[in-house]
C-alpha cells in the first residue's frame, strides 16, 4: 500500500470541523520569522500577506485574535533548552527588532499578545483559559513555522479539546519539504487543514 492508502486504512484523516465560535491564533508573525538571514524562510513572508484578509474578517466579526511572540529576557535569565538548541532564539528580547510582529498584523486594542519561550502557543502561557472565557470552541492556527511553532500550537489546542483548524497558505516554513509534510500529518491526526479561502466560505 502506498502512504495515502495506509493512512485511509488505519482510519485516519478524519474532521472535527468548525463549531459555535473561533478565535484566531497567529503564531510568531514576528520580523524574524520572516527574515531569512535570521530565523524565516522564503514563504513565510507570502504567508503574512495572506495573513491579512482573515485577520480583517476576524476582526469585523469580533471574534477573539492572539498573537504569539517569542521572547526571553536580554540578560538571559530565562534562557531554557529550546534556547540552548536554537542560539538565535536567544535574540529574541522585548525590544529586538527580531521579535516584533510584522507591520501587516500589527494587534490592535482588545488583541492579546502571548509572550513565549517555547514551541507551543499554549504551553506555559494561560491561552487556553483565555480562549475558554472568551466562548471560543474552534482555533483557527496560522503562522510560523509549519513543522516548528504552529505544530506544536496544533497539538497542544487538540489536547485542550478545542476543535482545530490549520490554514494552509497563512503558515509558512524554512523549507518546503518539512511544511508539507507537518500539513499532511496534522490533517491526518490533530487538525483540519484548509485553504483561507475555503475556511472564510465557512465562516460567512
Amino acid at each position: 500500500m502506498n502512504r495515502d492508502e495506509i493512512y485511509r486504512h488505519q482510519g485516519m484523516g478524519g474532521t472535527s470541523g468548525i463549531g459555535q465560535r473561533c478565535g484566531l491564533i497567529l503564531v510568531d508573525f514576528v520580523n524574524g520569522f520572516v527574515d531569512i538571514d535570521q530565523l524565516g524562510g522564503p514563504h513565510i513572508e507570502a504567508a503574512a500577506n495572506a495573513t491579512v484578509p482573515l485577520l480583517a474578517a476576524f476582526r469585523a466579526k469580533g471574534l477573539p485574535v492572539a498573537h504569539t511572540r517569542v521572547v526571553f529576557e536580554a540578560d538571559g535569565s530565562n534562557f531554557n533548552v529550546f534556547a540552548l538548541r536554537v542560539k538565535p532564539l536567544q535574540k529574541l528580547t522585548e525590544t529586538a527588532q527580531g521579535s516584533q510582529i510584522v507591520p501587516q498584523l500589527q494587534p490592535v486594542a482588545g488583541e492579546w499578545v502571548v509572550r513565549k519561550q517555547t514551541a507551543s502557543a499554549f504551553f506555559n502561557t494561560g491561552l487556553a483559559d483565555w480562549l475558554h472565557l472568551k466562548g471560543v470552541d474552534t482555533a483557527i492556527i496560522v503562522g510560523c513555522t509549519t513543522s516548528g511553532c504552529v505544530r506544536a500550537s496544533v497539538v497542544d489546542s487538540m489536547q485542550h479539546n478545542f476543535r482545530t483548524v490549520v490554514i494552509s497558505d497563512c503558515v509558512g516554513d524554512r523549507a518546503i519539504e518539512p511544511h508539507d509534510a507537518n500539513l499532511f500529518d496534522m490533517q491526518q491526526k490533530y487538525a483540519d487543514v484548509m485553504t483561507r479561502d475555503e475556511f472564510l466560505a465557512q465562516l460567512k
